[in-house]
């Protein structure tokens, strides 16, 4: 068996990550009126996007709980995702649906106290995570990384490291995401977690995820890895570590051209965090039903605007 070329490849590992490597795109240019008229049909399609993916939930029956009568989980769902959507804080939120409660299809009167709560309840959450699940769709291209979620203006990437307060996702070439994990687990084994949830063709990541395991279990799931390599890495391993970076060595272009799409997930997570803001809950199931709601709404808008491409 021939001798691989582990040296030349670690010579070339550091080329990689040159400025002048790859050549400049040129920026899209931007119709204003155009997307000003598209945020307002957005606006109108979201609501009629919760009402009806809200309705078509079933619910989650806990037996032998006791206290007070849950207010209906559609409502308190439907009112979580409308908050989200148009940003609102509980009190904003109690006097707005006020005004779009009969749009939604929201029976009942709900104060802003109401609202809070719902977020912290497993039933909402429940119809949530049905949401997400059926509304998710993807075109196989699949890229992922770990960002910070802030939950004030002080914090920053590095901060939110270490105090847990971290999302590890997995998109697609148009940004919808597949899967997600706000553990704060460390992100390479949030990602041996979350692969098993996704299908797709391809998957790729970067150089903190650079893992042989890893990648056997994305070859196993009959996905092509792309794992951006380190410069210590050798091409010995089992088939799938040495047919992925072979493929590198003896076609640089083509190799980078393909793992570049996870720019897509950096895109999302910068965008999504732009969009909503800072996360406002403090309780876990509170800020997994703000975070998984924020991301149907954005997969929802991301689907929206691939529909109206193909009209």
């Amino acid at each position: 068996m021939p001798k691989l070329p582990n040296k030349e490849f670690r010579r070339m590992v550091p080329l990689l990550r040159e400025k002048d490597f790859y050549e400049p795109e040129d920026q899209r240019p931007i119709s204003w009126p155009e997307y000003n008229l598209s945020q307002i049909e957005e606006a109108k399609d979201t609501l009629e996007f919760i009402r009806s993916t809200v309705d078509k939930a079933g619910t989650l029956s806990l037996k032998g709980k006791v206290g007070k009568p849950l207010t209906n989980p559609r409502s308190l769902a439907k009112a979580i995702l409308a908050s989200e959507a148009l940003g609102l804080t509980e009190r904003s939120a109690q006097g707005w649906l006020a005004i779009i409660s009969p749009f939604l299809e929201i029976r009942e009167k709900l104060d802003d106290r109401t609202i809070g709560d719902a977020y912290d309840k497993i039933e909402v959450l429940h119809i949530i995570k049905q949401v997400f699940d059926k509304t998710k769709d993807s075109d196989g291209k699949l890229s992922g990384d770990g960002t910070g979620l802030e939950t004030s203006r002080k914090q920053n990437y590095e901060s939110n490291k270490k105090t847990g307060e971290y999302m590890t996702s997995i998109v697609d070439s148009r940004e919808i995401v597949q899967a997600f994990d706000i553990s704060g687990e460390q992100e390479c084994r949030a990602m041996h977690k979350l692969i098993e949830g996704v299908y797709g063709d391809s998957l790729r990541l970067d150089a903190g995820f650079n893992d042989r395991e890893l990648v056997r279990k994305i070859a196993e799931k009959d996905m092509v890895p792309y794992v951006f390599p380190k410069k210590d890495n050798n091409l010995n391993g089992d088939l799938a570590w040495k047919l992925m970076y072979m493929e590198l060595f003896l076609d640089v272009m083509g190799w980078l051209t393909e793992y570049h799409i996870r720019s897509h997930t950096e895109s999302f997570h910068s965008s999504f965090k732009t969009k909503y803001g800072i996360i406002t809950k403090r309780r876990s199931t509170s800020i997994l039903s703000q975070v998984t709601a924020r991301i149907i709404l954005h997969n929802r808008s991301r689907l929206a605007y691939f529909s109206r491409l193909a009209c």
